[in-house]
């Protein structure tokens, strides 16, 4: 996959972050991902299809991260994962997606979004729909780990 593909993800991670939250976060190397096992606590997942290409992205957060997420924009910080937690997560996967969206489409690369799904759980899966390798960034805050998956044929 290439960078011009996937860094649009990262800095749109990382500016929403920064934006809504005030929360700084470190992006660490990239990997090839094997399995189907987040590497958090909860996670929200958009599909993408345009007519060069189709795939998926994910955000997940490791538990004391989302609340800490949480905390900071809206003021109130749950004792655990609940519905709120699940709803915020899914509306930064969908800011998330926007702004790469936004920056693909004025490199050519056009796609439509479908709804974001957000799972929770130790050891949940996420399940990208499309043929590609799964690249996993792991990104580092004070409050724990966040981790973006991009699949895409």
């Amino acid at each position: 996959m290439r960078a011009e593909f996937v860094n649009p993800f990262l800095s749109s991670l990382v500016n929403v972050l920064t934006t809504m939250a005030q929360l700084d976060i470190t992006p660490k190397k990239p990997q090839i991902k094997k399995t189907e096992v987040a590497k958090g606590d909860v996670s929200g997942l958009i599909g993408m299809v345009g007519a060069q290409t189709k795939g998926s992205f994910s955000v997940t957060f490791e538990e004391d991260l989302a609340l800490e997420i949480m905390s900071r924009m809206l003021g109130e910080r749950p004792t655990s994962i609940n519905a709120d937690v699940t709803d915020m997560v899914g509306e930064i996967t969908n800011m998330v997606t926007g702004g790469a969206k936004r920056i693909l489409a004025e490199k050519g690369f056009d796609f439509d979004m479908a709804t974001p799904i957000v799972v929770s759980g130790r050891e949940h899966t996420i399940t990208h729909k499309s043929e590609g390798q799964i690249i996993i960034m792991p990104f580092e805050s004070e409050y724990g780990r966040a981790y973006i998956e991009i699949c895409f044929d």
